[in-house]
């Protein structure tokens, strides 16, 4: 009972306007406003995400959950296995009892008390509503993105989205559910499902002025989709680029396009963990800090948490928001789904929320601050540069089994379930 999660592509080729972005900052933000959304769901509530916990926020969800289905709301909901593996059979039976069908991404088999199977997982997390308005961004639901979880609370963003992008990602959704159904009911039911959204998506009413793209990134169609617009943006920078991102080790590729608009006088800054939640994001990211700064790229640290953020910005109206890091697990493995805008009041919303992190939550990495100088550090720098200049093609070796969607309460869906 099992089906392969290859979705067909969201129609991303041209920019879609009439939309309205609101930017929400840590779960303070967002969780009430996904929350609201749900309560007010009429007939679907499509959900995935890569982490649910079983702790105040993850009970939240399932309350909200539970309402809507009970007032006969179609709710589908998409976990993965790696980083959803310890719910219980008590919490997901809850769910499936009042008709939530819930969905594990290719469920982790345990070997020796470790769970396997840690690459090219289900990053995402997307929320769509009635399919007129969507959430998007890096904040998975668990409690550690509240600050009251205390000083390893993560400093994250999303985005609420209205307008005619909303079908974008509604469709992909449904896609990603229905793809590789084996039975030609199945797709039936998905084709005639799919011409239906496509009639309401004609006749959602602009919610504003942003220009918007969906873009997703997957081991099979869309490889490189996400680095691709990244890197196309800062070939055009002229003014100033911002990037806030958490796990930060991109290709070579990237690296040149930073270090060319730095050159060209275009304000580059990157903000990345100061207190990082694993020390070897830290610790992988600082290898490149003097080969950045030597070109212009200034670098800063955010101190006062870990930093889970996935944002950036380019000049005055260009800013995207989504689930992909800057790291390898993000750009050559995970899956990944990020919303890029076109916007000149988001774009400055942004910048204003970014440069309050740089101001007054971050330090400056200077020139020359290095712990270890002299060979070791010319050693280690030749490693890395070939390291990013090859990895894209080293991870098309690593292993890539089918992922699949396996019913929650199957056998093998969620280590932690046990089967009560």
């Amino acid at each position: 009972m099992s089906a392969r999660f290859n979705a067909t592509p969201a129609d991303r080729s041209s920019w879609t306007g009439g939309n309205r972005f609101e930017l929400l900052e840590n779960g303070e933000a967002f969780y009430p406003a996904v929350f609201e959304a749900i309560a007010q769901a009429r007939r679907e509530v499509l959900l995935e995400t890569f982490i649910l916990f079983e702790d105040k926020v993850g009970q939240a969800l399932q309350a909200a959950l539970l309402a809507a289905a009970r007032r006969g709301v179609q709710v589908d909901v998409t976990v993965d296995g790696w980083g959803s593996a310890n719910l219980s059979a008590a919490f997901v039976g809850a769910l499936t009892d009042a008709g939530v069908r819930v969905h594990v991404f290719d469920p982790t088999p345990v070997l020796l008390g470790w769970r396997t199977r840690v690459l090219r997982r289900m990053h995402r997390k997307i929320v769509v509503v009635d399919g007129e308005r969507a959430f998007v961004g890096g904040i998975n639901y668990s409690a550690d993105h509240l600050a009251d979880f205390g000083p390893t609370a993560k400093q994250d963003y999303a985005v609420a989205v209205r307008g005619p992008v909303v079908a974008q990602i509604q469709r992909f959704c449904h896609s990603a559910l229905a793809t590789g159904q084996r039975s030609q009911r199945g797709l039936r039911q998905w084709w005639r499902r799919r011409a239906q959204l496509r009639a309401r998506a004609a006749e959602l009413p602009p919610a504003g002025a942003a220009q918007a793209l969906f873009v997703t990134r997957d081991n099979h169609q869309h490889p490189n989709d996400i680095e691709r617009h990244y890197r196309a943006a800062l070939r055009s920078a002229r003014q100033r680029v911002v990037i806030a991102n958490a796990y930060f080790f991109p290709g070579y590729r990237f690296i040149k396009a930073l270090r060319q608009a730095a050159r060209r006088g275009v304000d580059v800054r990157l903000i990345l963990q100061g207190q990082p939640d694993m020390p070897i994001a830290r610790t992988a990211a600082s290898l490149l800090y003097q080969h950045l700064i030597k070109a212009g790229v200034r670098i800063y640290e955010y101190c006062d948490r870990p930093l889970h953020g996935k944002v950036a910005l380019v000049d005055d109206d260009w800013a995207t928001v989504g689930s992909s890091n800057l790291d390898p697990m993000s750009l050559s493995l995970n899956l990944e789904a990020n919303v890029i805008i076109r916007d000149a009041g988001f774009n400055h919303q942004l910048a204003g929320r970014l440069h309050q992190l740089m101001n007054h939550s971050c330090r400056q990495v200077q020139p020359g601050e290095d712990p270890v100088p002299g060979a070791w550090h010319l050693l280690r720098s030749y490693f890395v540069f070939h390291l990013l200049r090859h990895y894209p093609s080293w991870a098309r070796l690593l292993p890539a089994h089918t992922p699949r969607l396996t019913p929650a309460g199957a056998p093998d869906a969620l280590p932690g379930q046990g089967h009560a």
